[in-house]
Protein backbone atom coordinates (compact mmCIF):
# COMPACT_ATOMS: atom_id res chain seq x y z
CA UNK A 1 0.00 0.00 0.00
CA UNK A 2 1.43 3.34 -1.02
CA UNK A 3 2.38 5.62 1.87
CA UNK A 4 1.14 9.19 1.69
CA UNK A 5 4.31 10.70 3.13
CA UNK A 6 6.39 9.02 0.43
CA UNK A 7 4.17 10.51 -2.28
CA UNK A 8 4.34 13.89 -0.55
CA UNK A 9 8.13 13.71 -0.39
CA UNK A 10 8.40 13.04 -4.12
CA UNK A 11 5.88 15.78 -4.99
CA UNK A 12 3.63 13.29 -6.78
CA UNK A 13 0.42 14.91 -5.52
CA UNK A 14 1.47 18.54 -5.91
CA UNK A 15 1.33 19.05 -9.67
CA UNK A 16 -1.84 17.29 -10.72
CA UNK A 17 -2.75 17.46 -14.39
CA UNK A 18 -6.44 18.53 -14.24
CA UNK A 19 -9.01 17.16 -13.91
CA UNK A 20 -8.02 15.77 -10.50
CA UNK A 21 -10.36 13.24 -8.89
CA UNK A 22 -10.52 12.87 -5.09
CA UNK A 23 -12.73 10.30 -3.36
CA UNK A 24 -13.09 9.70 0.38
CA UNK A 25 -15.33 7.38 2.36
CA UNK A 26 -15.50 5.63 5.72
CA UNK A 27 -14.91 1.87 5.55
CA UNK A 28 -15.17 -1.06 7.95
CA UNK A 29 -12.71 -3.70 9.06
CA UNK A 30 -15.13 -6.56 9.63
CA UNK A 31 -18.06 -8.47 8.17
CA UNK A 32 -20.96 -7.75 7.85
CA UNK A 33 -20.43 -3.98 8.16
CA UNK A 34 -17.98 -3.95 5.23
CA UNK A 35 -20.56 -5.37 2.81
CA UNK A 36 -21.93 -1.89 2.12
CA UNK A 37 -18.52 -0.33 1.48
CA UNK A 38 -18.15 -1.21 -2.23
CA UNK A 39 -21.74 -0.08 -2.86
CA UNK A 40 -21.05 3.30 -1.29
CA UNK A 41 -17.83 3.52 -3.27
CA UNK A 42 -19.71 2.88 -6.51
CA UNK A 43 -22.15 5.68 -5.70
CA UNK A 44 -19.27 8.09 -5.10
CA UNK A 45 -17.67 7.07 -8.39
CA UNK A 46 -20.92 7.94 -10.15
CA UNK A 47 -20.76 11.37 -8.52
CA UNK A 48 -17.28 11.82 -9.96
CA UNK A 49 -18.55 10.71 -13.37
CA UNK A 50 -21.41 13.22 -13.35
CA UNK A 51 -19.09 16.04 -12.35
CA UNK A 52 -16.57 15.10 -15.04
CA UNK A 53 -19.17 14.90 -17.80
CA UNK A 54 -20.47 18.36 -16.97
CA UNK A 55 -17.11 19.84 -17.97
CA UNK A 56 -15.12 17.27 -19.97
CA UNK A 57 -15.79 15.06 -23.03
CA UNK A 58 -16.39 11.36 -22.42
CA UNK A 59 -13.17 10.34 -24.22
CA UNK A 60 -11.22 12.33 -21.62
CA UNK A 61 -13.21 11.30 -18.55
CA UNK A 62 -13.55 7.56 -19.23
CA UNK A 63 -9.82 6.66 -18.83
CA UNK A 64 -9.75 8.55 -15.52
CA UNK A 65 -12.68 6.54 -14.17
CA UNK A 66 -11.47 3.08 -15.27
CA UNK A 67 -9.14 2.43 -12.29
CA UNK A 68 -11.89 3.53 -9.90
CA UNK A 69 -14.29 1.07 -11.52
CA UNK A 70 -11.71 -1.72 -11.33
CA UNK A 71 -11.20 -1.07 -7.62
CA UNK A 72 -14.96 -1.25 -7.06
CA UNK A 73 -14.89 -4.84 -8.38
CA UNK A 74 -11.84 -5.98 -6.37
CA UNK A 75 -13.36 -8.30 -3.74
CA UNK A 76 -10.09 -9.02 -1.98
CA UNK A 77 -9.50 -5.31 -1.48
CA UNK A 78 -12.93 -4.75 0.10
CA UNK A 79 -12.40 -7.68 2.46
CA UNK A 80 -9.25 -6.08 3.90
CA UNK A 81 -10.08 -2.44 4.50
CA UNK A 82 -9.44 -0.33 7.61
CA UNK A 83 -11.49 2.61 8.93
CA UNK A 84 -11.35 4.97 5.98
CA UNK A 85 -10.37 5.19 2.34
CA UNK A 86 -8.87 7.85 0.10
CA UNK A 87 -8.51 7.40 -3.66
CA UNK A 88 -6.84 10.05 -5.83
CA UNK A 89 -6.68 9.88 -9.60
CA UNK A 90 -5.64 11.98 -12.59
CA UNK A 91 -3.82 11.43 -15.85
CA UNK A 92 -0.94 9.05 -15.03
CA UNK A 93 -1.71 8.96 -11.28
CA UNK A 94 -3.86 6.57 -9.25
CA UNK A 95 -3.28 6.26 -5.52
CA UNK A 96 -5.23 4.29 -2.90
CA UNK A 97 -4.71 4.93 0.82
CA UNK A 98 -6.23 2.77 3.55
CA UNK A 99 -6.78 4.99 6.56
CA UNK A 100 -6.80 4.28 10.29
CA UNK A 101 -9.68 6.63 11.04
CA UNK A 102 -13.01 7.36 9.34
CA UNK A 103 -13.35 10.23 6.89
CA UNK A 104 -16.44 12.01 5.61
CA UNK A 105 -17.78 10.94 2.23
CA UNK A 106 -16.54 13.18 -0.54
CA UNK A 107 -16.24 12.92 -4.31
CA UNK A 108 -14.85 16.02 -6.00
CA UNK A 109 -13.31 16.94 -9.34
CA UNK A 110 -11.04 19.99 -9.21
CA UNK A 111 -7.82 21.40 -10.59
CA UNK A 112 -5.87 19.96 -7.65
CA UNK A 113 -6.19 16.94 -5.39
CA UNK A 114 -8.27 17.42 -2.24
CA UNK A 115 -5.75 16.31 0.37
CA UNK A 116 -6.85 17.92 3.64
CA UNK A 117 -8.34 14.67 5.05
CA UNK A 118 -5.00 13.01 4.30
CA UNK A 119 -3.10 15.92 5.81
CA UNK A 120 -5.36 15.57 8.84
CA UNK A 121 -4.32 11.97 9.29
CA UNK A 122 -0.70 12.07 8.23
CA UNK A 123 0.15 15.48 9.75
CA UNK A 124 -1.77 14.80 12.96
CA UNK A 125 0.10 15.18 16.23
CA UNK A 126 -1.24 11.90 17.66
CA UNK A 127 0.50 9.50 15.24
CA UNK A 128 3.40 7.26 16.18
CA UNK A 129 5.30 4.08 15.37
CA UNK A 130 5.84 1.09 17.66
CA UNK A 131 8.87 -1.14 17.08
CA UNK A 132 8.45 -4.66 18.45
CA UNK A 133 11.90 -6.16 19.00
CA UNK A 134 13.55 -9.28 20.35
CA UNK A 135 16.78 -11.12 19.55
CA UNK A 136 15.30 -12.94 16.57
CA UNK A 137 12.84 -10.66 14.79
CA UNK A 138 11.07 -7.30 14.61
CA UNK A 139 7.60 -5.99 13.88
CA UNK A 140 6.62 -2.41 13.12
CA UNK A 141 3.23 -0.84 13.84
CA UNK A 142 1.76 2.54 12.92
CA UNK A 143 -1.02 4.06 14.95
CA UNK A 144 -2.87 6.94 16.54
CA UNK A 145 -5.06 7.30 19.60
CA UNK A 146 -7.80 5.12 18.03
CA UNK A 147 -6.06 2.46 15.96
CA UNK A 148 -2.83 0.51 15.56
CA UNK A 149 -1.92 -1.72 12.62
CA UNK A 150 1.14 -3.71 11.65
CA UNK A 151 3.17 -2.28 8.78
CA UNK A 152 4.45 -4.40 5.92
CA UNK A 153 8.15 -3.72 6.18
CA UNK A 154 10.18 -2.23 3.34
CA UNK A 155 12.32 -4.83 1.57
CA UNK A 156 15.51 -3.17 2.82
CA UNK A 157 14.53 -3.42 6.49
CA UNK A 158 15.67 -6.74 8.04
CA UNK A 159 12.85 -8.67 9.66
CA UNK A 160 15.01 -11.31 11.38
CA UNK A 161 18.57 -11.64 12.61
CA UNK A 162 19.25 -14.01 9.72
CA UNK A 163 18.11 -11.42 7.17
CA UNK A 164 20.26 -8.79 8.87
CA UNK A 165 23.47 -10.77 9.31
CA UNK A 166 23.10 -13.83 7.08
CA UNK A 167 26.34 -15.80 6.93
CA UNK A 168 28.00 -13.19 9.11
CA UNK A 169 26.57 -14.78 12.26
CA UNK A 170 29.43 -15.91 14.47
CA UNK A 171 30.29 -19.60 14.25
CA UNK A 172 29.48 -20.20 17.91
CA UNK A 173 26.11 -18.48 17.56
CA UNK A 174 25.28 -20.47 14.43
CA UNK A 175 26.23 -23.81 15.98
CA UNK A 176 24.41 -23.34 19.23
CA UNK A 177 21.46 -21.26 18.23
CA UNK A 178 20.34 -21.89 14.65
CA UNK A 179 17.93 -24.68 13.73
CA UNK A 180 16.07 -25.30 10.51
CA UNK A 181 16.82 -23.83 7.13
CA UNK A 182 15.42 -21.39 4.66
CA UNK A 183 14.40 -24.18 2.32
CA UNK A 184 12.48 -26.43 4.69
CA UNK A 185 9.45 -24.22 5.19
CA UNK A 186 10.41 -23.26 8.74
CA UNK A 187 11.94 -20.06 10.03
CA UNK A 188 15.38 -20.31 11.67
CA UNK A 189 15.28 -20.55 15.47
CA UNK A 190 17.81 -18.89 17.71
CA UNK A 191 17.36 -20.49 21.12
CA UNK A 192 20.48 -21.43 23.05
CA UNK A 193 21.02 -24.38 25.37
CA UNK A 194 22.17 -22.89 28.61
CA UNK A 195 22.49 -19.16 28.58
CA UNK A 196 23.69 -16.72 26.03
CA UNK A 197 27.36 -16.34 25.26
CA UNK A 198 29.39 -13.28 24.28
CA UNK A 199 28.96 -14.12 20.59
CA UNK A 200 25.18 -13.92 20.97
CA UNK A 201 25.46 -10.49 22.57
CA UNK A 202 27.67 -9.31 19.70
CA UNK A 203 25.25 -10.60 17.09
CA UNK A 204 22.26 -9.10 18.91
CA UNK A 205 23.91 -5.70 18.97
CA UNK A 206 24.74 -5.93 15.25
CA UNK A 207 21.14 -6.97 14.53
CA UNK A 208 19.80 -4.02 16.53
CA UNK A 209 22.06 -1.61 14.65
CA UNK A 210 20.85 -2.94 11.29
CA UNK A 211 17.22 -2.63 12.40
CA UNK A 212 17.81 0.90 13.66
CA UNK A 213 19.32 1.98 10.34
CA UNK A 214 16.45 0.50 8.34
CA UNK A 215 13.67 1.99 10.48
CA UNK A 216 15.36 5.39 10.51
CA UNK A 217 15.83 5.54 6.73
CA UNK A 218 12.52 4.11 5.57
CA UNK A 219 10.08 5.19 8.31
CA UNK A 220 11.24 7.74 10.88
CA UNK A 221 12.92 10.17 8.50
CA UNK A 222 10.11 10.23 5.88
CA UNK A 223 7.32 10.46 8.46
CA UNK A 224 8.88 12.27 11.42
CA UNK A 225 6.78 10.14 13.77
CA UNK A 226 7.79 9.34 17.35
CA UNK A 227 9.07 5.77 17.74
CA UNK A 228 8.22 3.64 20.78
CA UNK A 229 10.22 0.50 21.55
CA UNK A 230 8.20 -2.57 22.63
CA UNK A 231 10.56 -5.20 23.99
CA UNK A 232 11.53 -7.06 27.14
CA UNK A 233 13.32 -4.77 29.58
CA UNK A 234 16.62 -6.62 29.06
CA UNK A 235 16.76 -5.26 25.48
CA UNK A 236 15.86 -1.64 26.25
CA UNK A 237 19.33 -0.43 27.22
CA UNK A 238 21.12 -2.14 24.33
CA UNK A 239 18.77 -0.82 21.66
CA UNK A 240 18.67 2.72 23.04
CA UNK A 241 22.45 2.63 23.35
CA UNK A 242 23.04 1.70 19.70
CA UNK A 243 20.19 3.71 18.18
CA UNK A 244 20.94 6.82 16.13
CA UNK A 245 17.23 7.53 15.60
CA UNK A 246 16.24 10.94 17.05
CA UNK A 247 12.56 9.91 16.85
CA UNK A 248 13.04 7.14 19.44
CA UNK A 249 11.42 8.32 22.68
CA UNK A 250 12.95 7.57 26.09
CA UNK A 251 9.97 5.62 27.43
CA UNK A 252 9.43 2.04 26.25
CA UNK A 253 6.81 -0.70 26.46
CA UNK A 254 8.18 -3.59 28.52
CA UNK A 255 6.86 -6.50 26.45
CA UNK A 256 7.21 -7.90 22.93
CA UNK A 257 3.90 -7.43 21.04
CA UNK A 258 3.28 -11.16 20.53
CA UNK A 259 3.01 -11.62 24.30
CA UNK A 260 -0.04 -9.34 24.48
CA UNK A 261 -3.59 -10.55 23.98
CA UNK A 262 -4.30 -8.22 21.06
CA UNK A 263 -2.98 -5.36 18.98
CA UNK A 264 -5.47 -3.10 20.73
CA UNK A 265 -3.79 -3.82 24.06
CA UNK A 266 -0.52 -2.70 22.48
CA UNK A 267 -2.29 0.47 21.24
CA UNK A 268 -3.54 1.22 24.74
CA UNK A 269 -0.04 0.91 26.17
CA UNK A 270 1.42 3.05 23.41
CA UNK A 271 -1.20 5.77 23.84
CA UNK A 272 -0.49 5.94 27.57
CA UNK A 273 3.00 7.08 26.57
CA UNK A 274 1.90 9.27 23.66
CA UNK A 275 -1.10 11.13 25.09
CA UNK A 276 0.86 13.45 27.40
CA UNK A 277 3.21 14.30 24.53
CA UNK A 278 0.26 14.95 22.21
CA UNK A 279 -1.53 17.30 24.62
CA UNK A 280 1.72 19.07 25.48
CA UNK A 281 2.46 19.68 21.81
CA UNK A 282 -0.99 21.14 21.07
CA UNK A 283 -0.84 23.36 24.16
CA UNK A 284 2.59 24.62 23.13
CA UNK A 285 1.35 25.51 19.64
CA UNK A 286 -1.64 27.42 21.01
CA UNK A 287 0.64 29.28 23.43
CA UNK A 288 3.10 30.08 20.64
CA UNK A 289 0.27 31.52 18.52
CA UNK A 290 -1.00 33.60 21.44
CA UNK A 291 2.45 35.01 22.13
CA UNK A 292 3.19 35.75 18.46
CA UNK A 293 -0.11 37.42 17.53
CA UNK A 294 0.44 40.71 19.46
CA UNK A 295 3.87 40.99 17.81
CA UNK A 296 2.38 40.71 14.31
CA UNK A 297 3.93 37.26 13.90
CA UNK A 298 0.65 35.32 13.81
CA UNK A 299 -2.75 35.75 12.19
CA UNK A 300 -6.12 34.02 11.83
CA UNK A 301 -7.53 36.15 9.01
CA UNK A 302 -7.95 33.88 5.98
CA UNK A 303 -7.05 36.52 3.37
CA UNK A 304 -3.93 37.63 5.23
CA UNK A 305 -2.82 34.08 5.95
CA UNK A 306 -3.24 33.16 2.27
CA UNK A 307 -0.87 35.92 1.19
CA UNK A 308 1.62 34.94 3.90
CA UNK A 309 1.53 31.29 2.80
CA UNK A 310 2.39 32.00 -0.85
CA UNK A 311 5.19 34.35 0.20
CA UNK A 312 6.77 31.65 2.34
CA UNK A 313 6.28 33.49 5.65
CA UNK A 314 4.30 30.74 7.39
CA UNK A 315 6.31 28.51 9.71
CA UNK A 316 3.34 26.67 11.25
CA UNK A 317 -0.22 26.43 9.95
CA UNK A 318 -3.00 25.14 12.18
CA UNK A 319 -6.15 23.98 10.34
CA UNK A 320 -9.41 23.18 12.09
CA UNK A 321 -10.47 19.56 11.79
CA UNK A 322 -13.72 19.12 9.84
CA UNK A 323 -13.88 22.71 8.59
CA UNK A 324 -14.26 23.44 4.86
CA UNK A 325 -14.17 26.80 3.08
CA UNK A 326 -14.93 26.28 -0.64
CA UNK A 327 -12.99 28.42 -3.07
CA UNK A 328 -9.77 28.89 -5.00
CA UNK A 329 -6.47 30.56 -4.28
CA UNK A 330 -4.10 32.21 -6.73
CA UNK A 331 -0.78 30.49 -5.91
CA UNK A 332 1.19 33.46 -7.22
CA UNK A 333 -0.55 36.31 -5.40
CA UNK A 334 -2.44 34.63 -2.56
CA UNK A 335 -5.72 36.21 -3.64
CA UNK A 336 -8.71 34.04 -2.71
CA UNK A 337 -12.07 33.53 -4.39
CA UNK A 338 -15.01 31.85 -2.67
CA UNK A 339 -16.87 29.11 -4.54
CA UNK A 340 -18.91 25.91 -4.34
CA UNK A 341 -17.30 22.49 -3.83
CA UNK A 342 -19.99 20.90 -6.02
CA UNK A 343 -18.50 22.65 -9.04
CA UNK A 344 -15.45 21.27 -10.89
CA UNK A 345 -12.26 23.29 -10.45
CA UNK A 346 -13.34 24.44 -6.98
CA UNK A 347 -11.56 23.00 -3.97
CA UNK A 348 -11.33 23.69 -0.25
CA UNK A 349 -9.30 26.81 0.54
CA UNK A 350 -8.01 25.30 3.78
CA UNK A 351 -6.89 22.22 1.88
CA UNK A 352 -5.05 24.29 -0.74
CA UNK A 353 -3.42 26.50 1.89
CA UNK A 354 -2.19 23.41 3.72
CA UNK A 355 -0.68 22.01 0.54
CA UNK A 356 1.00 25.31 -0.33
CA UNK A 357 2.38 25.69 3.20
CA UNK A 358 3.87 22.20 3.07
CA UNK A 359 5.44 22.95 -0.31
CA UNK A 360 7.00 26.08 1.20
CA UNK A 361 8.59 24.04 3.98
CA UNK A 362 6.02 24.95 6.62
CA UNK A 363 4.58 22.68 9.28
CA UNK A 364 0.87 21.88 8.90
CA UNK A 365 -1.17 20.43 11.75
CA UNK A 366 -4.89 19.70 11.73
CA UNK A 367 -6.25 20.49 15.19
CA UNK A 368 -9.54 19.52 16.88
CA UNK A 369 -11.97 22.46 16.87
CA UNK A 370 -12.00 22.58 20.67
CA UNK A 371 -8.24 23.20 20.75
CA UNK A 372 -7.97 25.73 17.93
CA UNK A 373 -6.74 29.19 19.04
CA UNK A 374 -9.13 30.89 16.56
CA UNK A 375 -12.68 30.66 15.22
CA UNK A 376 -11.86 31.20 11.54
CA UNK A 377 -10.70 27.64 10.81
CA UNK A 378 -7.08 28.66 10.42
CA UNK A 379 -4.21 30.03 12.50
CA UNK A 380 -0.75 30.82 11.16
CA UNK A 381 2.51 31.43 12.99
CA UNK A 382 4.96 33.41 10.87
CA UNK A 383 8.68 33.06 10.39
CA UNK A 384 9.11 36.84 10.28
Amino acid sequence: MTQFYEDRATGLLDDCDPPCLSLYQPTHRRHPENQQDPIRFGNLVRTLEESLRSEYPIEQSRPLLEPFLALADDRDFWNHTLDGLAVLGSKGVFRVYKLQRPVAELAVVADSFHTKPLVHIFQSADRYHVLGLNRQEIKLFEGNRDALDEVQLHQDVPRTITEALGEELTESHQTVASYGGLGDGHSPMHHGHGGKGPEEDIDTERFFRAVDRGILEHYSQPSGLPLILAALPEYHHMFHNVSANPSLIDESIDVYPDALSSTDELRQRAWQLMEPRYLERLAALVEEFGNAEPEGLADDDLAQVAKAVVSGRVATLLIEDGREIPGRINPATGDIERGDLAQPNVDDLLDDLGTLALNMGGQVIVVPATRMPSETGIAAIYRY
